[in-house]
């Protein structure tokens, strides 16, 4: 028997049509009627799997997750974006001592970038070259920027990117028909492994960045989403954090992006779903498709995944796809509420292949669920992440805090950034975004209101105390050792108080900000006035005034300030 683990990046569980969520929002410009995403390969997938409803990510964002999905272990409590550690147990190494024979095709930088040790224990791997913040093309090409930079976040990385892809023609020069290519070669070349008679079995991570930005697809592609009419910046790596910098026309484009980057990356798919098929493979291999986590296109008035005190962890998020496909029919067709995270594909996988699941293991097998022997694995379902800038306050040690800003695992107003972010716990019925000292939680019912609109945590203070308590458990004990006090200690407040002991402004009020308009007559405000005539690039100098951050606040609590990262209104900071 064999195993092929798909993951998709980014990907939003309202953009797949097998859910069947109701649209997050309209497409301007579009005829009414259209459907809202397009992923027949997803769609027919679900078919023939066992759907799950209530899929949450456990670490966040790309390289916790690939942590936890490794080990089977939680590592947002106890360590932040960094590479394996020398101990730790991982899937590849336990199947190939096992005699499975287990394979990796990638175009995920992080996962081959410099000392990450995410290739470790696998039989062969193929890292596929040129996405987002690839060192890749040295070559001294300079192509122009797609969108005024102050809108681009990542523009030395949106350069890079669009530097490898300057020679790409077709649509199998991108990079996820270039990654699925590959394992489909492979697929080919070894179609009887598994199987009666052939030689010992495989296992298959396959892993795309897709569509995680940049958000750039074939242009047909995009036709089917964006409004005929759009002629304005192609802003294909949005900054981060609050969203006012985009004009409603730019904001549904951005949109249309990344819904043509989905269906891009569901076509592919099924190439290689239609390639086991092919190849006799299908009645032998079990399938898990899921992703990492979603990304916010305005949900809450946030943009991208944001960090420090925007860092709230939101259904758009954390709740996403996850299907099995189990060869022998188990599951097909239905729908699973059961509460599931990252951290039980290790044990699902080595259930399938009647392998021991190591001890210290935090997940549980999913096939019991797919087989109707079992309804729940879990009660709660936890949600974090756990910054590098706090490893180091820590004195950790351990944080890779420049990679992780790199490919987005960090975002915030660095050395004035809150360390600490907001954890959510989920159940059935309720969602508890658990901000740490200083700071309102928020408590959600999720049957009632599952866009998360309404806060019900003053009507329900029994309810957001009982997920603190467990929350807090689950710190103690997770990762074995648990997390450190260092760690814990900013959630242990009364998350009902509401910040009733607010920290001290990150931003002081005395700041000396240098401010623009934009077009539209948005106020956007720069540490310098250097910063704001490089990010706006204007064919005249944009007129600049001076203004203390406390003014700014006192006549618009909304005025945008810009750091690096990601965008806040100045009411976020002081």
């Amino acid at each position: 028997m064999n195993v092929i683990v798909i993951m998709n990046d980014t990907l939003r569980r309202d953009h797949v049509g097998a859910y069947g969520v109701p649209p997050p929002w309209p497409r301007l410009g579009r005829p009414e009627g259209e459907p809202f995403i397009h992923t027949p390969s997803l769609d027919r997938l679900a078919a023939q799997s066992a759907v799950f409803e209530r899929f949450y990510v456990s670490s966040y964002p790309t390289i916790p997750c690939r942590t936890d999905l490794f080990t089977g272990r939680y590592s947002f409590p106890h360590r932040p974006w960094q590479p394996l550690e020398p101990g730790d147990v991982v899937l590849s190494e336990l199947v190939r001592r096992a005699g499975y024979v287990p394979v990796l095709f990638f175009d995920t930088p992080p996962l081959g970038n410099d000392d990450g040790n995410f290739t470790r224990g696998f039989a062969g791997w193929q890292w596929i070259r040129g996405q987002h913040a690839d060192r890749l093309n040295v070559d001294p090409i300079d192509p122009p920027l797609p969108a005024a930079p102050y809108k681009l976040k990542g523009t030395p990385q949106t350069k890079l990117y669009l530097r490898n892809a300057s020679g790409r023609v077709y649509e199998r020069d991108w990079m996820c028909a270039k990654t699925l290519t590959a394992a489909m070669d492979w697929l080919e070349r070894n179609q009887r492994r598994g199987r009666p008679g052939g030689p010992p079995g495989f296992v298959m991570y396959v892993d795309m960045w897709d569509p995680h930005e940049p958000f750039d697809a074939p242009a047909f592609d995009l036709e089917r989403y964006a409004d005929p009419s759009y002629s304005g910046d192609q802003v294909i790596y949005p900054q981060y954090g609050r969203p006012d910098y985009l004009s409603l026309e730019e904001h549904n484009h951005v949109r249309a992006l990344y819904a043509s980057l989905v269906t891009l990356a569901d076509r592919w798919l099924g190439h290689l779903l239609d390639k086991l098929d092919v190849v006799g493979l299908s009645q032998d291999t079990m399938v898990v498709y899921l992703t990492d986590h979603g990304h916010l296109f305005g949900d809450h008035q946030l943009q991208g995944k944001p960090g420090g005190p925007l860092g709230k962890l939101y259904e758009p998020t954390v709740h996403i796809p996850l299907m099995i496909r189990h060869p022998g029919g188990a599951g097909a067709g239905q729908r699973l509420p059961a509460l599931t995270q990252h951290v039980d594909v290790l044990p699902t996988v080595l259930d399938f292949l009647d392998l021991p699941a190591p001890a210290g293991i935090e997940g549980h097998s999913l096939l019991p669920l797919l087989r109707g022997e079992r309804r729940r694995v879990r009660e709660h379902a936890f949600s974090g992440r756990f910054p590098n800038e706090l490893a180091a306050a820590l004195g950790q040690g351990k944080g890779r805090a420049a990679a992780a800003a790199q490919f987005d695992g960090a975002a915030g107003l660095g050395d004035a950034a809150r360390l600490v972010e907001p954890l959510t716990v989920t159940t059935e019925d309720w969602a508890l975004v658990c901000s740490p000292r200083g700071r309102p939680s928020e408590l959600y019912s999720l049957g009632d209101d599952p866009r998360q609109e309404r806060d019900v945590l003053a009507e329900h203070p029994d309810v957001a105390r009982e997920l603190h308590r467990v929350l807090l458990h689950f710190l103690e004990s997770a990762g074995g050792s648990g997390a450190t006090e260092g760690r814990i200690a900013p959630f242990r407040v009364d998350v009902t108080q509401g910040g009733a002991e607010p920290e001290p402004p990150a931003l002081p009020a005395a700041t000396t900000l240098y401010v623009a308009e934009d077009g539209r007559g948005t106020a956007i405000a720069f540490r310098s006035e250097e910063q704001a005539r490089a990010l706006l690039q204007q064919a005249a100098p944009p007129t600049l005034r001076q203004a203390t951050a406390g003014e700014l606040r006192a006549v618009n609590p909304r005025t945008l300030l810009y750091s690096p990262t990601q965008y806040y209104w100045l009411s976020d900071l002081l």
